[in-house]
Parts: C-alpha cells; sequence; structure tokens
C-alpha cells in the first residue's frame, strides 16, 4: 500500500424541518440562507480544484426543503406559485409592510447576520444595519421608515448571505452590489432570479460530483433522529451513567421508527440522486451496538462517529494503546465505524476562523504529518475530519473562500498525504480493526448529554413520547388513506428529530432556543391536529427558556 496517510474530509449538510405543514410556511429563513452561500460554495470549490476529494453528507429533512424552496421559484417565475418563507416573499413584493410591528419582525430578520464577517466589510449594509438599530431602540421611529429603506435592507441581507463564488463571477449579483442603494423593482427580480438559479442547480451540481467520483454522498437518517435513543433511552447511562432521564424511560415503538427513519432516509435520497448511498453518518454520529446493528441491516458498509466514542469503546475494551486514526468494526455484523479527529475537525470549525488562510493550512498539514509520523507501518490509518458544512464558513473572512481553496489544493498536492473518501478507503485495502465492545454515544463529548439528561430537554423527550402514544392510540382505531399515512408519519418523524433537544438548556442564547422552542411545539400541536386529537394545554407552556451567548451562536459545537 502507499506510504501516503490517507485523509477524509467529511462536511455534514443539514437543517431541521423548518416549515409547518398545516400552512406550509417557513418559519426560519436558514435552508435556502445556507443554500446561496454555504451549499453552493462547498460545490464550487471542489468543482474548482482538480484533486479535490471529499464526502458529503446529506440530511433527507434538508434534500426536500431545497427541492421545495426550488419548485416555490420557479412556480413564482412562471406565475403559478407562491412562495412560502416571509423574506423571500418581502424581497419579491411590490409593497412593504406598513404596520410599525410587521417592520420590526423584518428589519429584526435582516440583522441575523454575523457583525464581523458578514455586516462590517459591506459598508452600504452595515450604515442600514446602524440606522436599523438605531430604529429599533424606539419603536416609534418605525412608523416614519419608508419603503425604500426596508427594500435596500432586503436586497442587501441577500447580497451578503450571497456564495462568495457568485460574488465573484456574476455580473448581476457585482452591478446590485456596486449601486449599493435604492433597489428597484427590477432590480429585485434580477436578484430573485440569481437565487432560483442557484437553487434549481444545486442537488444537480452534487450529483454530477459524485458522478464523476470528486464526492462520495452518504446520507442520515431521515429527520436527524438520534437513533440509540429512539432504540432505548436507558442507551444514554452508557456514556453518562448518572444522568437524569425523562420519565418514559421507553419510547414507544422506538424500533420501528428507527428502521422507519432508515428506509425513509435511503428512499428520498435514491429520489433524488439516483442511487443508494454505501455510507451513512447517524444524526449527530450518534451510535451504540444496536444502532450499528440497525445500520447493517438497512446495507450501510460504513458508518462514523467522535472519537470519545473510540476512546470509551477502547477503555472499556482494554485497548487504551490502540490508534484512533482507522477505523474499527465491531464483532459479527456491523458497518466498518470512521472516527472523527476531533482536534483537527475543531480547529476547522472554531480557530482558524482567525487565522490567515495559509498560515491555518499549513499549520492543518503540520498536524497531519504529526499523526503520519506517529504512526508509521500502520497501513489501515485513516485520519476522519468531520464537522458541519454550513456553519462554520459565516464565521470566515470571505465565507472561507482563501481557506477552502488552500485546504483543497495543498492536500490534494503533498506528496505525503493521499485526499480520498471512505469508501475508496475500504475498496483501497484499508481493513477495519476489531472493537470488541462500545459505549454508545455522539461525536459531542462521547455522550448523548447534548440532547438528553437535562430537565429541560427530558421535559421535551416526555412531550415526545406522550405525542407517541396518542399517535399509536390514533392509528389503531382509524384507517388512513396512504397518503395521510404517510404525511402523518413524516410530520411524527420530524417531532423525532434531534435539533429540538440539541437547543434546550440554558447554555443556549435565549433568541436561537425560542426560535427552536417554539417550532418544536408548533410540530408536536400539528400533529396532535392531524391526528384529530385535541391538542394538550402544556404545549402552549414553553419548554426551554435558554440563557447566555455561546460560541458560534450554538449552532456548532466542539467535539471534546
Amino acid at each position: 500500500m502507499s506510504d501516503k496517510i490517507k485523509v477524509v474530509l467529511c462536511w455534514h449538510m443539514h437543517q431541521p424541518q423548518y416549515s409547518e405543514p398545516m400552512g406550509g410556511l417557513y418559519q426560519l429563513p436558514w435552508t435556502y440562507l445556507h443554500a446561496i452561500k454555504d451549499y453552493v460554495d462547498m460545490a464550487w470549490h471542489l468543482e474548482s480544484v482538480a484533486g479535490a476529494k471529499a464526502v458529503v453528507n446529506f440530511a433527507p429533512t434538508l434534500l426536500e426543503q431545497l427541492a421545495d424552496y426550488d419548485e416555490q421559484l420557479q412556480g413564482r417565475f412562471k406565475g403559478t406559485g407562491r412562495l412560502k418563507d416571509p423574506l423571500l416573499i418581502a424581497l419579491d413584493s411590490p409593497v412593504q409592510p406598513v404596520h410599525a410591528e410587521e417592520r420590526k419582525t423584518l428589519i429584526n430578520a435582516c440583522l441575523r447576520a454575523n457583525d464581523e464577517k458578514l455586516i462590517q466589510p459591506f459598508p452600504h449594509f452595515a450604515k442600514l444595519v446602524k440606522m436599523a438599530r438605531w430604529l429599533l431602540n424606539d419603536s416609534e421611529r418605525l412608523n416614519y421608515v419608508n419603503d425604500q429603506f426596508m427594500i435596500d435592507m432586503l436586497v442587501w441581507y441577500h447580497l451578503v448571505w450571497m456564495a462568495e463564488s457568485v460574488r465573484r463571477s456574476d455580473v448581476r449579483i457585482q452591478a446590485l452590489m456596486k449601486k449599493g442603494r435604492h433597489y428597484t423593482f427590477h432590480d429585485r427580480r434580477q436578484l430573485m432570479i440569481v437565487i432560483g438559479e442557484l437553487l434549481k442547480d444545486l442537488i444537480p451540481r452534487y450529483r454530477r460530483l459524485a458522478e464523476t467520483g470528486r464526492v462520495e454522498l452518504s446520507v442520515t437518517p431521515y429527520a436527524h433522529p438520534i437513533i440509540p435513543l429512539l432504540l432505548d433511552i436507558n442507551s444514554a447511562h452508557e456514556a453518562m451513567p448518572d444522568a437524569e432521564l425523562p420519565l418514559e424511560t421507553h419510547y414507544p415503538g422506538g424500533e420501528q421508527r428507527a428502521h422507519w427513519h432508515m428506509e425513509e432516509g435511503i428512499k428520498v435520497f435514491k429520489s433524488f440522486f439516483g442511487f443508494t448511498p454505501k455510507g451513512c453518518w447517524p444524526s449527530e454520529g450518534a451510535v451504540s451496538e444496536a444502532a450499528l446493528k440497525l445500520i447493517a441491516k438497512h446495507g450501510f458498509t460504513w458508518a462514523a462517529t467522535g472519537e470519545n466514542v473510540l476512546r470509551n469503546s477502547l477503555k472499556l475494551s482494554g485497548m487504551t494503546d490502540a490508534s484512533i486514526h482507522k477505523p474499527y468494526k465491531l464483532p459479527g455484523t456491523s458497518p466498518v465505524c470512521y472516527y472523527r479527529d476531533d482536534g483537527l475537525s475543531d480547529m476547522i470549525g472554531f480557530t482558524y476562523t482567525k487565522w490567515g488562510a495559509d498560515d491555518a493550512v499549513n499549520d492543518f498539514v503540520h498536524h497531519i504529518l504529526n499523526i503520519k509520523a506517529n504512526t508509521e507501518g500502520d497501513d489501515d490509518r485513516v485520519i476522519s475530519v468531520i464537522l458541519d458544512g454550513e456553519n462554520a464558513w459565516e464565521y470566515y473572512s470571505y465565507n472561507g473562500y482563501y481557506f477552502l481553496q488552500s485546504l483543497y489544493r495543498t492536500l490534494s498536492e503533498h506528496p505525503d498525504i493521499e485526499l480520498t473518501t471512505f469508501t475508496e478507503c475500504l475498496e483501497n485495502g484499508v481493513q477495519a480493526a476489531e472493537l470488541p465492545k462500545m459505549v454508545g454515544g455522539s461525536w459531542v463529548y462521547g455522550s448523548y448529554s447534548t440532547w438528553i439528561g437535562d430537565k429541560d430537554k427530558n421535559r421535551a423527550w416526555d412531550l415526545l413520547s406522550d405525542a407517541k402514544k396518542t399517535f399509536d392510540k390514533v392509528m389503531a382505531s382509524k384507517e388512513f388513506e396512504p397518503e395521510m399515512q404517510l404525511a402523518l408519519e413524516r410530520q411524527l418523524a420530524i417531532c423525532e428529530g434531534s435539533d429540538w433537544f440539541w437547543w434546550f438548556g440554558d447554555y443556549n442564547s435565549a433568541d436561537s432556543v425560542s426560535d427552536f422552542e417554539r417550532l418544536y411545539r408548533l410540530h408536536l400541536s400539528n400533529l396532535y391536529q392531524m391526528l384529530g386529537e385535541v391538542v394538550p394545554q402544556k404545549l402552549s407552556e414553553v419548554v426551554s427558556h435558554g440563557g447566555a451567548g455561546v460560541e458560534q451562536s450554538g449552532t456548532m459545537r466542539r467535539g471534546s
């Protein structure tokens, strides 16, 4: 085998379901904003560097939302459809909100951006933001805001959330940025057309990258649930023996639901990309022995999780001297499991945001070569760098443009490094070592503490378990048309997603907690209504209030 050390970059693309099913209106705009900024740029970097390779993992609920936004915009251009996102509606509308409260809501939405990287570098937008913050200090002032101010805020907000590759290549975007102010309806329509083009070609771009071997595409269970907790809530005690658990320690029908998420996730993936993926990034890298066996039953050859899961498992297995830079496999039927290098992954997610691109990449390579030197003679060594594929770049200058260009070029051209994918590793002879025992956990701290064990998180689990019992009762007593049956199962799946539990707790910022807490209760309420049941009064009560601000706005965590 080659003496080069194998390095896999795995980017996880994920957004929870932001639209509410009763009216279809999107409650938060992050799917399409990350699409036109991050998913577009991440594809472009892989297209533009000849030797670039990566694993890109998609959550099925993200794929469905991307397709829905594409359908909205194409329908709007044809005059046959309607937009379902308040920001896009405002950008497209010939008239702006009249009432002060509506203006306040829209202005606040246009202030959701990193001040250092997405506001201050753009003088026109920074000036508008300064004015907007002054206006919000006294709600009376909003009565004197004219439409042009609102329009310019909306246009600039979308311009700063535009992919850097698009800003550098699209003359329409360049013209809008150069104009700077007094945008017309024609200007807004041009911007909408660009957004529509980007969304229309986004999933096909990744499919083309997969077909040419530049990218390995993998998938997550349908609505991003924590599979081990669906199978057995008590598995949280493997890594957190003293953790308090919800009142209901057995999620009703959890194994059946876990299989449903796997089957539906694969089905949605195939509908967009035309093939069955070989790899699975289980939601939040959450694994257990039972979860890996379930993943194997669905035909996956590899899965991936966090470094601390491996460290805990090696300790339990009496293998504390074993390497963390290689894949392992449980005895019997099990997918090969790769383990995230927390140090390298978190350097990209948090540390290099403050560095110059070349210095950051040189430091990254230095760490890789140190690992190579310490693992000489091991033909099965693989460095797995796994992280969020969208949120980090908001904290980099130019959306990470220079960092990602340098990273891909340097890794693909380095004589001692082989940039590859997880499946290619297995096809090229990498053998997984045996791991006798596994401690269940996730990529965050090697436990499930981000999703269970806190009083607010536990309360949310109890609300979910109650809803599932109602779901089971109604399903046993009524017959639904197949289309309605699927709609109900999907709505339940959305409620089972991990994102709601991620945000609950006093260590997250109050504003972010409020957004996701409200959406969680809304999804649960909608499930009851779809079932024809009375919505419990307790769903009118706030689950979690949050607390202080956190690193990277709480959208990302460190693995260790």
